[in-house]
């Protein structure tokens, strides 16, 4: 009887948390985290599954939860995106490292102007555009700033993995043309 070679969710869990008691700094972790994620990302036949292209319309996307721990801290989601849709610019209030599955996404990456210590206020500006194609990974550390969004005609899917739950970090939205910034949640099934 052959042995499985396929490396699931529960897989990526057990290696994040083995990466996230080895160190705890960031830079460090998404290096280490970013060839797992795409390992899964590559491998998606062994994980995916239809209702993971399910998206919220008002939201413009959906958030499936396929781990967290108990903590919040090291939680993996696959996120569909409708088509012509997507996010406005945010930070993630933690580490994140994100992949491509099934179609391609553009990202968006910002940089922040001010100095950040004036509440409910941000000047961005756009830095640049990368189109992420499956099994394409980015990783990001915690203040670092993007949108994502699906020019595509088709709902498009990605394997997003954070070292704490989204609605659980310190993440913010930002609007570059009010440079308002406010706390960013999004609707998780």
């Amino acid at each position: 009887m052959a042995v499985s070679s396929a490396y699931g969710i529960a897989d990526l869990a057990a290696d994040l948390r083995r990466i996230a008691d080895e160190t705890q700094d960031d830079g460090e972790i998404v290096r280490r985290v970013g060839p797992l994620v795409e390992r899964l990302a590559r491998n998606s036949e062994d994980w995916i599954s239809q209702e993971y292209y399910r998206c919220d319309r008002d939201q413009g996307f959906g958030v499936h939860l396929l781990h967290e721990e108990p903590n919040h801290d090291l939680a993996i989601f696959a996120v569909a995106w409708l088509p012509g849709r997507g996010t406005p610019p945010h930070d993630h209030g933690t580490w994140a490292v994100v992949a491509g599955v099934d179609g391609d996404e553009t990202n968006i990456n910002w940089k922040r102007l001010d100095d950040g210590t004036t509440p409910g206020y941000a000047e961005l500006e756009e830095v640049n555009r990368v189109i992420a194609r499956p099994g394409q990974v980015m990783a990001f550390l915690p203040r670092d700033i993007h949108a994502v969004w699906n020019d595509t005609d088709r709902i498009t899917l990605s394997l997003h993995v954070y070292g704490r739950h989204l609605n659980h970090s310190d993440r913010s939205q930002f609007d570059p043309k009010t440079r308002r910034e406010e706390r960013f949640l999004v609707k998780v099934e």
